[in-house]
């Protein structure tokens, strides 16, 4: 007998917040996938010029060590290792006339490159 688990969404605060146009955004693009993703990944990986780079994925489901966190019915994965590394970290869908993305205010942050992609702790 075959025994799937399901993640538990996490209650308590999550480590990171999706501003309203981040989750907006994200809702959009997924749902121009296909098939539609079950969530979002965000988290911080190794490499880039200052030590740490973030990720933002889509994902079919939760991994093992994964927290699950609800955003305005988005669910949001983030693995045990990031969370501390993102722990009061906001995420920003911006416009502007240079370009858009994700913007990234992390208050653990000690310092980042030039190009703006990597940063240490």
């Amino acid at each position: 007998m075959a025994t799937t688990t399901v993640p538990e969404v996490t209650k308590k605060a999550p480590p990171v917040t999706l501003t309203p146009n981040a989750v907006a955004k994200v809702k959009e693009i997924m749902g121009q996938q296909n098939p539609v993703p079950a969530g979002l990944r965000i988290g911080v990986v190794g490499g880039g010029c200052s030590g740490f780079s973030y990720s933002m994925q889509f994902e079919n489901g939760a991994g093992m060590m994964d927290k699950t966190f609800d955003m305005e019915g988005l669910k949001v994965f983030v693995d045990a290792t990031s969370v501390m590394y993102l722990n009061g970290c906001i995420v920003d869908y911006v416009e502007t006339l240079e370009g858009a993305g994700f913007k990234f205010e992390n208050p653990n942050v000690k310092s980042t490159c030039g190009c703006g992609s990597s940063f240490s702790v």
